[in-house]
């Protein structure tokens, strides 16, 4: 299993969209897939109109790509499946631009379900570019971790 965040840009309305959440978060990434061993990508999208599923060819010039642990899979599958259909959550993506906007229950962003799917608390707090962050530390061996952390210090 794996995350893929996009760092391209889309032609069109997408485009200026994938550059202002870029810009505003501070990151290269403005979008974010779940991808399943199956190849089938889960996430939230407001072209797609919310939770879905589908192919997609995850090309390295416009993906970046991390490995996650295998046994987060099969909870994260169920999590999506059993949120499949909900509505995209353009309101609590906009609380990166305008705090505080609560999020809501049953609508999600990208990140935000991505995160939940993973079991990570308070997931509406992610954008792409932070989840890449927090992902990272999960795809490390715990001691590279830690050595790095004692090389920052």
């Amino acid at each position: 299993m794996k995350a893929a965040f996009y760092k391209g840009t889309r032609p069109g309305l997408a485009g200026i969209y994938n550059r202002l959440v870029r810009w505003w978060t501070q990151s290269e990434y403005s979008h974010v897939e779940l991808v399943l061993s199956t190849g089938r990508a889960w996430s939230a999208s407001f072209a797609d109109g919310g939770v879905r599923n589908k192919l997609i060819d995850f090309d390295t010039k416009n993906w970046f790509l991390i490995d996650l642990p295998p046994e987060l899979e099969q909870g994260a599958e169920a999590w999506f499946r059993a949120h499949r259909g909900a509505k995209y959550d353009l309101l609590g993506n906009l609380q990166f631009v305008v705090a505080p906007i609560p999020h809501s229950q049953r609508r999600w962003f990208c990140s935000e379900a991505v995160a939940a799917a993973l079991g990570i608390p308070a997931p509406w707090r992610y954008s792409p570019g932070t989840l890449a962050s927090a992902l990272t530390l999960l795809s490390k061996d715990p001691l590279d971790v830690i050595d790095e952390l004692e090389v920052a210090a």
